[in-house]
């Protein structure tokens, strides 16, 4: 980006019909003419001054025109009262600055997958008269770079009768689709500022707890699309520990510019445009903008490339991250609208969340504060409000992410979708959204919860360990939502183990008979799950838990390790595990009822730092073992 005012006067001399005056270039919108404004940080902020600046001096010339516009960040005074008989916006995304307009009927949302708005405009299904855009300064071969806004910008000019230019010095010149010769522009009007800045809005322990747990979901590798926001900010925040990351984005941010910048994205394992950063619209800073201008490895395609779902899902590997208002108990999300309220649009995100889901390897994310309004009102409700556009389906996301957890959707039913999902959310909303889902019969009507403290899942004791074969498990603790796990998991424990664990052979493991170890005071009582984990499921391999004795202040403890991994260490990793959690919680030691055959555990207590006392009746250990201090 550089200032050449030669290089201006030269232009002018050479096209000096193309540098008319304003009050002439505005002269040539007609009434009820439809006119076009770049997207979002793209405006020509410039150009729209002027034109109001043109309609007040000459109120009678532009009257009944539309003006479409997909993001409106910048100035928007044709949504003003006054210019009522002049303008009537119409929006294919409902921004801050329009939403109330909109809202009140004084104005126009057209809701629209982004990635068809420019066959929209081809085929004349949307007619656009007049195109005001924003470039680059021109280059030796005569070409202009529409910079930050190619989206449905390109489409625009293209299909416009009349295409007004502000060229400006600080727009950055970006490779890709972005050219436009000086000849298809019919007028140019030279002014230098600032391009417009995005702020990803207030920073908060919310969002950088949501952008950890979408962090530990994105492998090296893989290719990313990721929204705009605080919560998208803080999720390129925790990633620069991962490596050989692609990006194909509708969407430019600061944060991928750092993480390129920092090398963690090379985009050298993608599978399409390797070694390219794939987006058609930035919103950022200025430093963002200096790091694309001229930038070989930035590539900014047409709106309708980057998200066409078919194109996405030719990335292996493809991960699409974004954002909702509202999620309902059965996996449908609105991102546009609360309940009636129009708050945004469709936008992209339809496009890359069924693209991914189409990719080798695709997942999706959806990421969603779990209150509103000062946490009067949970983002988690029993169905979506009436009036509310459902932007994803139910078969749409495989993931769902709160500050309080990972919810995986993919293959569930509706009733482990809503337990998943209740597992999640506010906890101050979990009685709530567990009364409504058994009334509306989502879940088992006997599901049993634990309200207050003692429900509160403990995040923290989450840990990985490796045993002593080097067998790497992860232990948490148990949630409301892993019924169906711990169901599969007690079905392939052999009679033996069974036998050695409740002194009997269950022969079923019905509803009633998991919730006694799925519903956990954690306040009382503790359950550890160790599971092995891939990318697309986690398997319980073995479980661990203790019952508090409030008159001994001691804990009654109890294993299970599934038959195939005795022997690997993992019932060591789990009590000594247990026995850290219990000393933190002040306990003074653990009991336990132990088969005289089970030498296997007998042999794992004796091998602790414990004082044990062994009574023995009936062919039973009833063992005592105090923590040493």
């Amino acid at each position: 980006m550089g200032f050449d005012n030669c290089a201006i006067e030269a232009l002018k001399k050479q096209y000096p019909k193309k540098f008319a005056t304003e009050n002439y270039i505005f002269s040539k919108i007609t009434k009820g003419s439809r006119i076009f404004i770049s997207t979002a940080c793209g405006e020509p902020q410039y150009l729209v001054n002027a034109l109001i600046k043109y309609v007040e001096t000459h109120p009678k010339a532009i009257i009944d025109s539309e003006i479409y516009h997909v993001w409106t960040l910048g100035v928007a005074p044709y949504v003003n009262a006054k210019f009522k008989q002049n303008f009537r916006h119409n929006s294919f995304f409902v921004g801050n600055n329009t939403r109330d307009i909109v809202n009140k009927g004084l104005a126009d949302y057209t809701p629209v997958f982004l990635s068809n708005v420019p066959k929209l405009f081809i085929n004349k299904l949307v007619v656009i008269d007049v195109a005001l855009i924003q470039t680059s300064l021109p280059d030796k071969h005569g070409y202009v770079s529409l910079g930050i806004s190619v989206d449905i910008v390109k489409a625009a000019t293209q299909a416009a009768s009349l295409v007004i230019a502000q060229i400006n010095a600080h727009m950055p010149r970006t490779h890709g689709d972005g050219f436009i010769h000086i000849n298809d522009v019919d007028f140019l009007v030279h002014h230098d500022e600032p391009v417009l800045e995005y702020n990803e809005g207030v920073d908060s322990d919310v969002a950088q707890s949501i952008g950890k747990h979408v962090a530990k979901l994105i492998q090296d590798g893989d290719t990313l699309q990721v929204g705009y926001g605080s919560i998208p900010d803080k999720i390129m925040a925790n990633l620069s520990e991962k490596n050989q990351l692609g990006i194909h984005t509708e969407l430019l941010t600061d944060g991928i510019v750092a993480l390129m910048q920092l090398g963690v994205i090379d985009n050298t394992r993608k599978t399409t445009n390797r070694e390219k950063t794939v987006a058609t619209f930035c919103m950022g800073k200025r430093n963002t903008y200096e790091f694309i201008d001229d930038n070989p490895t930035v590539l900014f395609r047409t709106i309708d490339y980057t998200n066409n779902p078919l194109i996405i899902a030719q990335h292996e590997n493809m991960v699409a991250i974004n954002s909702a208002l509202e999620v309902d108990l059965t996996g449908q999300a609105s991102a546009e609208s609360i309940g009636k309220l129009f708050f945004s649009g469709i936008g992209g995100q339809a496009d890359f969340m069924r693209g991914a889901v189409l990719a080798k390897n695709g997942k999706t994310i959806l990421t969603l504060q779990s209150t509103a309004e000062n946490q009067t009102v949970s983002r988690i409700v029993p169905f979506l409000r009436e009036g509310a556009g459902a932007t994803l389906n139910r078969g749409d996301i495989h993931y769902l992410v709160t500050e309080y957890g990972i919810a995986y959707l993919h293959g569930k039913n509706i009733r482990e979708r809503a337990m998943q999902l209740i597992s999640i959310a506010h906890p101050a909303f979990r009685q709530w959204l567990i009364d409504e889902a058994k009334r509306l019969g989502l879940i088992y009507k006997d599901q049993c919860f634990i309200e207050g403290e003692g429900g509160k899942y403990p995040e923290a004791i989450e840990v990985y360990r490796k045993t002593k074969t080097g067998l790497e498990i992860f232990l948490r603790p148990v949630k409301i939502s892993d019924e169906p796990l711990l169901k599969e998991f007690f079905y392939l424990l052999s009679e033996e183990t069974l036998f050695k664990r409740f002194l009997s052979i269950k022969q079923d493991m019905p509803h009633e008979r998991l919730q006694e170890f799925t519903v956990i005071d954690y306040t009382k009582d503790m359950a550890l799950l160790a599971l092995i984990q891939s990318e697309t499921e986690n398997t319980i391999i073995a479980i661990g838990q203790y019952t508090i004795d409030e008159n001994t202040h001691m804990a009654e403890i109890a294993f299970l390790v599934r038959d195939d991994y005795q022997g690997q260490g993992i019932g060591t990793e789990l009590i000594k595990y247990l026995t850290y959690i219990a000393r933190k919680k002040g306990l003074l030691g653990f009991t336990a009822e132990v088969l005289i055959t089970n030498t296997g555990m007998i042999h794992l207590f004796e091998s602790m730092d414990y004082d044990i006392d062994k009574d023995v009746d009936e062919g039973m250990y009833f063992l005592k073992m105090i923590f040493k201090r």
